[in-house]
């Protein structure tokens, strides 16, 4: 939590882009450092080719085409 007693202050605004080959997609992503550690979440950027975290607020974005089957 921040000062204000809101998670995610560290990620909030942070856009991470993200391929076919990231999927299923989770948050916090391999190589996250401790610090920034949540519980992980899967989270649905098929669908509509972007997500937001609820956790730290990161903003993820499918480059080019999303796995036929999702």
């Amino acid at each position: 939590m921040n000062e204000a007693g809101k998670p995610g202050a560290a990620d909030a605004g942070r856009t991470v882009e993200v391929t076919a080959s990231d999927l299923p997609l989770h948050c916090p992503m391999p190589g996250t450092p401790v610090w920034k550690m949540h519980p992980r979440v899967f989270l649905d950027i098929a669908a509509t080719g972007d997500v937001l975290c609820p956790y730290c607020g990161a903003h993820y974005v499918l480059k080019g085409d999303a796995p036929k089957g999702h």
